[in-house]
């Protein structure tokens, strides 16, 4: 039950709203139990009227107004809590998400690395929903039903000890066969929480993969996966819904047998007199308002276990460690000249697995440095480790002098604009995707950038212009479109240092040069780190760093590199070698 108190803790800025909803509902149970008293004495007046001819007819209309009052206020006062109550239920919606929403933010890159976005969604959804119910149950049910039950068996214990008694039975009965079957049924809600995660994960990968699924002809199989997951996810839901049921007949014959024996010695004391027909019919009213507790607590019951298991991964994504401050003040300064060095840094994304080893190299200002390796050679690790998306093992890294230890990421990364090899886009409109991070943007700003990027030209041919939608990722576009809007996004933010992930590796020849006269407006007077594998694209720069296994093993220019033994001059011979045998069979030479 450790979670149900962590629900209670973290929904402590809404207490003031929980402590007026819960008065107000303690106050409509007091007024709902003093209608059976009311109808006690309008039955006694009648009686007394039909047999004695002493009923008192001004009391009669007193109570039946005194009655038709109260009922009035509790439905005003019902209207009331309701509001209040959807108030409470939407500030609840928000602080959770919010909660759940700066923590992700916050959390380190690995944690991305291992977990799909789906999950992650649903994590919220399930967490959200169950401590919603909870919280809204703990209101509405919890301490109503607790004072309904209390009032209920005092009242009866001043008519009759032994009705009491029997109802006072009731409780522990009904909800102790609640307990375990809440229980049993929390037991397999884990099992079923695990299988639903994956299942609405890979639903969402293979959406957002579409077109691989379809080029491999494999929808059938990714259907059939998710169709027997939810399989056994319902032949775990039978297993619970048996048990329940099971349950749910003992609780409720139990009950039976528990109310005729309280309506025998009901019946029998009205029978010799021991009880006014008044009396009897509180005592039966009070005894049908008795189940309404019952029903309620076996629902509360129902809602703890549903709140301690579904919002288990909720609390255990809260409970990470986060990496990053999402409330600390966003620097906006700039480095002048920077610079950026790398000594002895070693890093491993697990333990005793090392991807960069004793790296060490300087960037000055305005230089242009390409890195370059095969794949796997440790050349996105140190574009992370620039980004600050991890935190190195060993070493140290320093920007103009000052050791990233020392400096916050909103430093770091507002100094740097970053074109990623895959389109990076937001399913929002062509203005908003180039000017996204930046406030008060322009539209004079937005077309200046899309110029220099190379794009305004086809961004004025569709439909809305700037302000045309391109899909979710930019499906809309092209390839060299989207990379184009890229690095507009990444003009229009003019920071000093720019790294380019193979920015134009997936392009055409056609589109990879006119990406290429955008990226040369880009890159003046900026420190800029390029990662290609197409030599063309980096025959400009002033330094090539060449990585083999996580370490440094060539530094120069391309030039030098390119005249000396070594991996750079090899891979150059190959592309140089394939191109030309490219002319040669097609008399291009």
């Amino acid at each position: 039950m450790k979670n149900i108190g962590r629900i209670v803790r973290l929904a402590r800025p809404l207490y003031g709203l929980v402590g007026i909803i819960a008065l107000m509902i303690v106050i409509t149970a007091a007024m709902e139990l003093s209608i059976p008293v009311i109808s006690k004495n309008v039955v006694d007046e009648i009686v007394s009227q039909v047999q004695n001819k002493t009923g008192n007819f001004d009391r009669l209309v007193l109570f039946i107004g005194l009655g038709f009052l109260l009922g009035a206020l509790n439905v005003l006062i019902t209207a009331i809590t309701d509001r209040v109550g959807d108030h409470f239920a939407g500030k609840l919606r928000k602080f959770l998400t919010e909660t759940f929403y700066k923590k992700v933010l916050t959390l380190p890159q690995t944690y991305f690395d291992s977990e799909i976005s789906g999950k992650i969604v649903n994590q919220l959804s399930r967490g959200i929903m169950s401590i919603y119910q909870f919280m809204n149950t703990s209101t509405n049910f919890i301490l109503p039903t607790f004072l309904q039950s209390v009032f209920t068996v005092i009242f009866l214990a001043y008519y009759n000890i032994w009705i009491a008694l029997l109802t006072f039975i009731l409780f522990p009965v009904y909800l102790s066969i609640s307990y375990y079957s809440t229980k049993k049924w929390g037991e397999q809600e884990e099992k079923k929480n695990k299988i639903e995660d994956f299942t609405r994960g890979r639903i969402s990968e293979v959406i957002g993969n579409i077109k691989v699924v379809k080029s491999f002809n494999t929808q059938k199989s990714e259907f059939d996966l998710v169709s027997v997951n939810l399989s056994e996810s319902n032949l775990i839901y039978a297993k619970q819904s048996q048990t329940f049921h099971v349950f749910d007949f003992w609780r409720n014959f139990s009950l039976q047998v528990i109310l005729l024996g309280i309506n025998i010695l009901v019946f029998y004391n009205a029978y010799t007199g021991s009880l006014t027909i008044g009396e009897m019919v509180l005592v039966l009213q009070l005894i049908a308002a008795a189940r309404m507790p019952l029903f309620a607590m076996s629902f509360i019951l129902t809602q703890i276990q549903m709140a301690e298991s579904g919002s288990k991964e909720y609390f255990e994504v809260l409970d990470l460690v986060s990496t990053e401050q999402l409330d600390s003040a966003k620097r906006t300064d700039i480095a002048v000249s920077p610079k950026i060095e790398f000594k002895n840094v070693a890093f491993e994304y697990e333990k005793d697995r090392a991807v960069l080893k004793d790296v060490s190299f300087e960037i000055d200002s305005g230089e242009s440095v390409a890195l370059v390796g095969a794949s796997g050679a440790g050349k996105t690790t140190i574009i992370n480790l620039i980004m600050k998306f991890y935190d190195i093992s060993r070493g140290e890294i320093l920007l103009s002098g000052k050791s990233y230890r020392d400096i916050d990421t909103h430093f770091v990364r507002n100094n740097i604009a970053l074109v990623f090899q895959d389109n990076e886009l937001f399913s929002s409109t062509i203005k908003e995707n180039v000017a996204y991070g930046l406030s008060d943007v322009t539209e004079e700003k937005v077309v200046e950038a899309l110029k220099l990027a190379n794009a305004y030209g086809f961004v004025m041919n569709l439909p809305k212009g700037l302000n045309s939608e391109i899909g979710e990722r930019g499906v809309k576009l092209s390839g060299g479109q989207k990379q184009r809007i890229q690095i507009a996004r990444a003009i229009m933010k003019n920071s000093p240092i720019l790294i380019l992930d193979e920015a134009t590796s997936s392009l055409d020849a056609r589109s990879e040069q006119e990406v290429q006269q955008g990226l040369e407006n880009l890159m003046k007077d900026r420190l800029t780190i390029v990662i290609a594998h197409r030599f063309s694209t980096i025959q400009d720069v002033t330094k090539v760093i060449v990585l083999d296994g996580g370490e440094i093993v060539e530094q120069g220019s391309p030039q030098d590199l390119a005249n000396r033994p070594g991996i750079y001059s090899e891979l150059l011979r190959y592309q140089v070698e394939g191109n030309r045998k490219l002319l040669e069979k097609y008399e291009l030479y």
